[in-house]
């Protein structure tokens, strides 16, 4: 028999929950009622998930096939990015497998399809949705149910290993083969099958491959929900025969830890009321069971953490004086300058995570009163108004008062940054971040000093922004964003981490602020993560830590 049509292939769990800002949803499958196709047996159905893009329809995964069965609970995971501002189209297609898991092109290979947004399935959590034939026409009474569940970041996953003693035989001229079903019952009492194992042949002991799962889809987070356990003796033509079954939770699970083992009486709920003296049919037993902790952005900014924002505006002759109308730094009384639009878009995203909202403002190439002299590094203006509104006012006016000067010299800020988080850093828990917007109109004239300050300052908890402001020539920048390969020092030591994006301002004049912010902090919350799983640091108070013992470390 092919593996692909056997409908117990392991189920794709969740092999670690990435921390992203990106909101992460499973969504899992079951038919109702499928049109019988097949002469002799019932139709062997799967269903395949597609997605459209700039109008195309691409399959994106597809679940098992189950043998004979009009009525299928797929074990198959589908996980999905959610985007809130997006229309994401989807399409679900059912189709009756012969012989191989490719699909037909036969019409009556196709049971019914269905299409939807996942917005919809996500507002819904529960969409049950008939299915249609070409031309629009009902495939009878068929429906599918599409299940979805947010994957939250403070859930981390399980790993867990199942095996079981002395099931009964169930078959005349061989012995049986088991295979695991584990179901989560929910609020409203339906079951929500977690995960079905593969297929162990002809073994009464036999020892089911370990498996990853979201403790979101295991036990929607709730230690003491009750999971029901199924063992069936496997047949290939889906009449599987019912071993046994037990009851357990997450807590009772917990139980198995280093060389302790969980056991459990598999019993045949029809022997027992029959049979005096019925024990069990065998016993089930899990042997390990590893705990993973998987932290997001999210745990760590509701866990204190703190976004620290300092902006470096560049104050250099380049930029024109700002008394006249063509400079890049002319406050224009019905419109803001290109400087101040970049700094409002990201700041006022950036002032939600900081407690106090009070802001460094930095300025570089400037000659500054009283000696005007130039610095690497001028503390040209000061805010002494809370949020992003009050670096606006200070940097409208300060610019009457210095002169642009030069040379676009940014190492120096990039360093006291650097400086300033390393010191701040406490080691035993995450509790600020730094983000550093560099403003400037030119290619920066320190480039190994500046890439050699980047490479030590993705050690520290920082984040760097730059916005190329003007129409100069930004082709030597790109060198600093490491999207295209990774930054070196001049002496070719790697960062350790990819802290920095740039974009030239012109690629955003006609978008809306938000699209600007959104571009550059699109990076910021898998850098925070980054930075604090690198280090093994965990949120100061991560949400619903004291729910579950923790095994290992984020990964």
């Amino acid at each position: 028999m092919d593996e692909a049509q056997d409908p117990t292939l392991p189920a794709a769990a969740l092999t670690s929950v990435p921390a992203a800002c990106v909101s992460k949803v499973e969504l899992r499958v079951s038919c109702k009622a499928l049109l019988d196709r097949d002469t002799l047996n019932k139709s062997d159905p799967c269903v395949i998930l597609m997605v459209q893009s700039q109008g195309q329809w691409t399959e994106l995964d597809r679940t098992e096939v189950i043998k004979s069965n009009l009525h299928p609970v797929f074990a198959k995971v589908f996980t999905l990015d959610y985007y809130f501002e997006e229309v994401q189209k989807l399409r679900f297609e059912v189709y009756d497998i012969h012989g191989t898991h490719s699909i037909g092109t036969r019409d009556d290979d196709f049971l019914g399809g269905m299409e939807c947004t996942l917005g919809q399935i996500v507002a819904q959590k529960k969409m049950v949705k008939p299915l249609f034939l070409k031309y629009g026409k009902y495939a009878g009474k068929s429906t599918i149910t599409v299940h979805a569940e947010e994957i939250s970041g403070n859930n981390g996953y399980v790993e867990l290993s199942f095996c079981a003693k002395k099931l009964d035989d169930k078959d005349l001229f061989s012995k049986s083969d088991p295979f695991l079903e584990i179901y989560r019952i929910n609020d409203d009492d339906t079951e929500q099958l977690v995960h079905r194992t593969e297929v162990i042949k002809n073994n009464l002991n036999p020892v089911w491959e370990s498996f990853k799962v979201s403790l979101s889809s295991l036990c929607s987070c709730d230690e003491d929900r009750k999971l029901k356990c199924l063992v069936w003796d496997y047949d290939s033509r889906g009449k599987h025969d019912f071993i046994g079954e037990f009851y357990t939770t997450f807590r009772e699970m917990q139980k198995a830890t280093v060389g302790n083992k969980v056991t459990w009486d598999c019993v045949n709920p029809k022997y027992k009321s029959k049979k005096r003296h019925y024990k069990n049919s065998g016993l089930v037993i899990l042997s390990e069971l590893k705990l993973h902790r998987v932290y997001s952005f999210l745990d760590y900014i509701m866990g204190g953490c703190q976004i620290h924002f300092t902006v470096a505006i560049d104050f250099t002759a380049s930029n024109g004086d700002p008394r006249n109308s063509c400079s890049l730094h002319y406050i224009n009384p019905y419109q803001p300058n290109e400087y101040l639009k970049a700094l409002i878009a990201v700041g006022e995203i950036c002032q939600d995570y900081d407690s106090d909202k009070r802001f460094s403002a930095l300025g570089f190439g400037a000659r500054i009163p009283p000696n005007y002299e130039v610095s690497n590094l001028s503390v040209a203006f000061c805010s002494h108004r809370p949020e992003i509104q009050g670096v606006v006012e200070a940097y409208q006016n300060c610019l009457p008062k210095i002169q642009l000067y030069g040379p676009t010299n940014v190492a120096p800020i990039i360093s006291r940054l650097a400086k300033l988080a390393a010191r701040e850093e406490i080691t035993v828990e995450a509790s600020r971040y730094h983000i550093l917007l560099i403003l400037t109109d030119g290619v920066i004239t320190d480039m190994a000093d500046t890439r050699e300050a980047i490479v030590r300052a993705s050690y520290q908890p920082l984040s760097i922004i730059i916005v190329g402001v003007g129409n100069a020539d930004f082709t030597d920048m790109q060198i600093l964003d490491g999207d295209d390969g990774v930054l070196r020092s001049p002496k070719g030591e790697p960062v350790l981490r990819d802290i920095v994006q740039f974009v030239p301002f012109r690629d955003f004049k006609t978008a809306s602020p938000a699209a600007l912010a959104k571009c550059v902090l699109a990076e910021v919350p898998k850098q925070v993560v980054e930075y604090y799983s690198h280090k093994g640091i965990p949120p100061k108070c991560p949400i619903a830590d004291s729910s579950f013992s923790i095994a290992g470390t984020p990964e």
